[in-house]
């Protein structure tokens, strides 16, 4: 399944800062990604309507199983993205893990899991 870009930014975003802190709040998403706190409200209420984070995300945004779904599909391809973008291109952490990003993000399904099955394949010849 297809999502929008904010989508795929924020889910991953609050994964990340839900696995550093147990109450995620949106000035928490809002630093962590660098845009406005309303830009932040205005997202949750859309990941809100959508299914993906439960409804009281004032106090603390946490991600419905729906979301914790979507949240494990994206990041099944953003980890090898993200090793190739790192291991194999050698960019610094923070730019492997932008460029992943974006490269999710943009890129359609098909072309993430094509560009997956080769760094895994890559990967496993070397620990062969």
């Amino acid at each position: 399944m297809k999502h929008c870009s904010a989508q795929i930014k924020y889910l991953i975003a609050i994964k990340e800062l839900s696995e550093q802190d147990e109450y995620v709040k949106c000035v928490s998403i809002s630093r962590h990604l660098g845009v406005s706190r309303p830009c932040v409200s205005k997202t949750m209420r859309c990941l809100a309507n959508s299914g993906f984070i439960y409804e009281d995300f004032c106090n603390s945004i946490v991600l419905t199983p729906q979301g914790e779904e979507t949240v494990s599909e994206i990041l099944s391809n953003f980890n090898e993205i993200y090793t190739f973008f790192h291991k194999f291109l050698k960019l610094p952490h923070n730019e492997a893990h932008e460029q992943a990003l974006a490269f999710i993000m943009n890129f359609p399904d098909d072309t993430c899991e094509r560009l997956k099955k080769i760094v895994v394949r890559t990967m496993n010849k070397k620990n062969s």
